[in-house]
Order: C-alpha cells, then structure tokens, then sequence
C-alpha cells in the first residue's frame, strides 16, 4: 500500500518541478525583455537641436528582432535602396510642376493632385541638401528656420514689402508679415479677436485658404487654436514647406475642381488674406466648398479684394466699378447660403453659418440657386469633384437647435463624447468604444514615453498619425510642444475624420498607396498602427515605406504596431533604406500577438556632384 502511494506521489511532484522551473523561466525572460526595451534609447540625441550643431548620429543600440519567423531569402538579404539625384531634394510626386503642365489650366486643374503611374514611381531615397540641419525646437522655430534646409531667397525678394520672410546670415527670419498685415500676424489676429471671440474656446479649428508661409496659422497657436492652412505647389517657391519647417500646421493643396480632402463640418472658423480665389466665379463653386466644411454657426474671414475696395483699388491697380461689383456678387452669393454678415470693418469683413437650415430650405422659395444637394455624402471628399448645390445640414427639431449637435468648448472638447458618436451616426461606434480607446492611449504613451525618450523634451514638432482612428494619440500628446496631422486612410471601414475634428483636432483624407500632399522632410514622428495590414494587399509596400522616408526628417522616428510578420518584412525594407529598428513586444505583454517596431531615420545627405 505504502509502495503504491509513492509511485502516485513521483508523478505529482514532478509535474510541480516543472512547472516551477517553467515559471521561473518565462519571469526572468520577460524581466530581460522589459529591461532591454526600456534602457534601450531608440531615438537621437536631443544635442542635434542646439544651435550650430549640424546633425548627432543615432546611439549604438541593439536592434535584433527578438521574434524571428521563417523568410525567404529574397527579405533576409534586403535590397539597398540608392539616393536618388539631388535635384530630386524637394520632389512631391502628385504635385511635380513638370507633370502638372500637361492637364488644363482652367479651374487650376493642373495644380491639382496628379499621381506618377507605377513605372514612373522613384525607387530611390530622397536626400537632404548637402547642408541640412536639425531644424529649430519650437517655439524658436516659429520665428526662425535654417537657410540651408530651404535655400530659397524668392520669397524674400518677392514678398519683401510685406515682411513674410527675411534672409539674416544663415537663417530665415518669419516676421510674421502678410500681404494684409503689415502690422504682423499677431496684431491682426487682434483685429479678429475685436469682431469675434477668439479666446473663449468656442473657435478651435481653423481652415486658412492660400496660407502664404502660416503666419496666421502660426500665431493662432498661443491661442489654443489650431489652423490647417494650404497652398498650391509652386504658387510662390515653398511657401508650405516654410511653414512646415517651422512646425506649423500645413498641407499642399488648391481651390480647383476637387473637394479639399476634409469632412463636412470641420472647421470653426475658415480665412481668405488676400488668397486669391474667385470667390464669385462658377456659380460660387469655392464659397460652396467652404460652406460645406464649416460647422454651424462657423464664420468666415476674408480681407484683401474686394474688402474695402474704395480705399485700396488704385493700390490693387484695378477699377472701383470691377471690385465693387466682386463685392456684390459675394455679398449676394453668401446672402444665397444663409449665411449673415456679421460685421464689415476696415480691412476684415465676417459671415457667419447658419446654427441649421430650417430657415435656409424655406427660402430656396426665394433663391432658387444654389439648389440643397441630393443623394450626396457631404463628407466624401477624396478625388470627388465640388458641386453647385448645398450640402444639407442634419435635420434638427427647432430652429434653435444646432444641427448635428453642439460642440464642448475647448479643452474640454477633447474629451468629451463626439456628437457623430453620441447621435449613433457612425455604425457600430458606441459611448463604450470611445472610452476603451482613449484608456487604450493612455496606456499606450506612457509605453511611449519609456521606449523613445525624446518625446517629452522637445524633439518632435511634426507629428503623423497614418491611421488615426478618434484621435486618441493627438489628444494624448495635448501637453507637448506637438500638433498632430490625423490622417483617415480612404478605405478604411468606419469613417471617424469627422470624430477626430469634433475633438478639436485636424486631419485629411489620404490614400497610402500614393504620395501624401506634404514637401521632403517635413515631419518628426510617424506613426503607423495596422497601416500595413490594411495596405498589403492593395499596393507595394515598398513605396509606402519609401514615402515615409521620403516625408521624415533626418533622425525622424516612426512607430509600427502590426502583426510580427508584417513588422519582419517591414524591417527587412527599412534595413536597406539606411534606416535602424527594433522589434519589441506589445506594451502588454509577450502574450499579445500584436508587436511594436520603432525606426529610426539616419542622417545623411545628397553629394553636391549628383545635381544633375
């Protein structure tokens, strides 16, 4: 009996044996993980932004993928991508003048996005001017950039009287002059404040049409205020990048045929300086456009032609009787909107939405264009041609009801339940969704902050969320010196753009398969969460790696968070496009089958003997 009762014990104290030891394992494992991953400093010396220091090179760092899965041999010898030519420093692929001037001028059509074909693609890594600096920290870079990132003198020759840009030894000076405030963008923006409340949080968001270099946008920003500004390629020589350069919200894009890639009602406030779009013309086709991405009871600013016209027109070298009927036609056109007009005062005139359209459908029995649109999804906006028509505002019950529902004021926007979410007007998106995600940031930047150490000290200005989801990363970074471009990839499932404006954030539409509307070298931080998963059947991630290099600034970081798979194959690329990287485990543990990847851009630049 005695015997019998040891023999059952061996198996059991076995069994016990092994699973201590197997425990002990994995702890010790994971402890060596978690170390390694938090001592490791994945990104560049914060010294690369001191001034006169050109660049700092990357630490020494191990960056082994610790999650290994089988490859062919083609991904375990990657293909090293060559620099291309260096007059390719400041190519934008769907905005390149030479390919621009075979579409139609009307309408500025050919200012528009036009994409390369596949065999006309670059398969070569964009360089920075041999000269290239780590550009100023904000808010130094406000004032101030480099020479040699963007040296350009036009626009300080050009526009010299207005005081946009100066060259002083081997920088740039932004006065924070326009061709409309001659005082500067501050003084201005006062002007603005006088009409309209700017400070009480009401006005987050802003739209500035033909920005120049942002000057307007870039003052707006001490006033908790957040611009996406835009111009043509080219209008003036790099005036978007300029303002990117020194950390200002910006995009390239036109008033042409297209939409401008935003939903509908996004912006607070929209502004026209003297931008130069036919406001009057096609059947107010622009006016239209602002129209539709403004927010009830959003206003719109414009000065310059026609805005006190019978002071300015011998200066403007164009007859009274041309401006005053330019004024009549928009006075009329915005009259056809809706819209009121708030108040007309020196150089700055204010329109105001409409809160609905309760009143606005009743009176199509007197204006009877522009019609209210049909069978039309106001926030289809990617390669969608503008239309001469209304888009209709939500139904509301009363004509003091804010159609789609009223907005927090900031910063308690940023927070708070989007009405899009709140009125059940995305499917499957609930109260419960929102506040998993934002929980879900919160957990993930305290990851962040751990991984990459320069994210709290002023390294990264520009930052990229290429599948931005809510928003959830720009709201999580509010208390640094950093704006967030959130971008809504085309095809994703759910459409949240609109979410992510209701925050008090802005964003664009994009399709990763082609090139994104921004100059080389323009942001500090991408991040790319399941981008890959989305895109790996739909286009060569090859180029959608390239594009990324091609907009990251020197010694730029970007995040993946994708299957390990993905994340090995996405390695094996940026291998050989002088990147560096590391694979490390989710911020919950080994267990999760989702891995993050963090990379590094290092620094190099084009050879002056490759210019042609």
């Amino acid at each position: 009996m005695i015997a019998e009762l040891e023999c059952r014990r061996k198996p059991i104290t076995w069994i016990l044996a092994v699973t201590c030891l197997c425990t002990v394992s994995y702890l010790l494992g994971a402890w060596q993980n978690t170390s390694n991953a938090l001592n490791s400093n994945v990104v560049t010396s914060d010294e690369s932004n001191k001034i006169g220091c050109a660049h700092t090179s990357p630490s020494s760092l191990d960056f082994q993928a610790h999650h290994q899965v089988g490859l062919n041999e083609s991904l375990l010898s990657p293909v090293k991508f060559p620099a291309c030519a260096l007059k390719y420093s400041e190519y934008t692929p769907c905005q390149d003048p030479r390919r621009a001037r075979k579409f139609p001028k009307d309408m500025l059509v050919y200012r528009e996005r036009h994409c390369p074909a596949k065999n006309e693609l670059l398969r070569c890594l964009i360089p920075a001017p041999p000269k290239y600096k780590n550009p100023l920290k904000w808010p130094q870079s406000r004032d101030y950039s480099w020479y040699d990132n963007i040296p350009h003198r036009e626009l300080s020759i050009e526009k010299a009287v207005q005081n946009w840009i100066q060259v002083e030894g081997d920088r740039f000076h932004f006065p924070g002059g326009g061709t409309m405030f001659p005082r500067g963008a501050d003084a201005y923006i006062d002007d603005i404040g006088a009409l309209i409340s700017l400070t009480d949080g009401s006005i987050r968001t802003a739209l500035d049409t033909g920005c120049g270099v942002a000057s307007w946008g870039a003052y707006l920003l001490k006033r908790d205020i957040l611009a996406m500004s835009f111009a043509p390629r080219d209008s003036h020589e790099a005036q978007v990048q300029f303002a990117l350069e020194r950390g200002v919200p910006a995009m390239i894009g036109v008033m042409a045929s297209d939409r401008i890639p935003y939903p509908t009602r996004s912006f607070d406030m929209a502004h026209c300086s003297r931008c130069l779009i036919p406001w009057q013309q096609y059947d107010g086709l622009y006016l239209l456009e602002v129209d539709r991405v403004l927010r009830p009871g959003g206003y719109w600013i414009l000065s310059g032609p026609p805005i006190n016209w019978k002071v300015h027109y011998r200066g403007w070298e164009r007859t009274a009787e041309d401006l005053k009927h330019e004024q009549d036609s928009i006075e009329d056109l915005a009259k056809r909107l809706c819209w009121k007009k708030v108040i007309e005062k020196g150089d700055l005139a204010v329109w105001q939405k409409p809160i609905n359209h309760i009143e606005c459908v009743e009176s199509r029995m007197v204006y009877k264009t522009p019609h209210i649109c049909k069978n039309n999804n106001p926030d289809s906006a990617w390669y969608r041609k503008m239309e001469v028509c209304i888009n209709p505002l939500p139904e509301v019950n009363s004509v003091e009801e804010i159609a789609g529902g009223a907005v927090e004021k900031w910063p308690g926007r940023a927070f708070a339940l989007p009405p899009r979410i709140s009125r059940g007007t995305i499917t499957g998106i609930t109260l419960k969704t929102f506040e998993e995600d934002n929980k879900m940031w919160k957990e993930r930047l305290e990851h962040y902050k751990r991984i990459i150490k320069p994210l709290a000290n002023g390294r990264f200005r520009n930052v990229m969320d290429m599948n931005a989801r809510f928003g959830g990363l720009a709201a999580e970074l509010m208390k640094y010196s950093v704006w967030v471009m959130n971008v809504m990839p085309v095809d994703h499932k759910q459409d949240t753009l609109g979410v992510i404006y209701e925050r008090g954030f802005i964003g664009t539409y994009h399709d990763w398969c082609e090139a994104f509307s921004t100059y080389p070298r323009t942001y500090d931080l991408i991040h790319a969460d399941g981008v890959f998963s989305i895109y790996q059947d739909r286009c060569d991630i090859t180029y959608i790696l390239l594009e990324m290099d091609r907009i990251l600034r020197p010694e730029g970081t970007v995040i993946f968070r994708d299957s390990v798979e993905i994340l090995v194959k996405i390695q094996s690329l940026t291998n050989g496009m002088r990147w560096k990287s590391r694979i490390m485990d989710h911020e919950s543990g080994p267990f999760n089958p989702e891995k993050i990847m963090v990379a590094v851009k290092t620094y190099w630049t084009g050879e002056p003997s490759r210019a042609q």
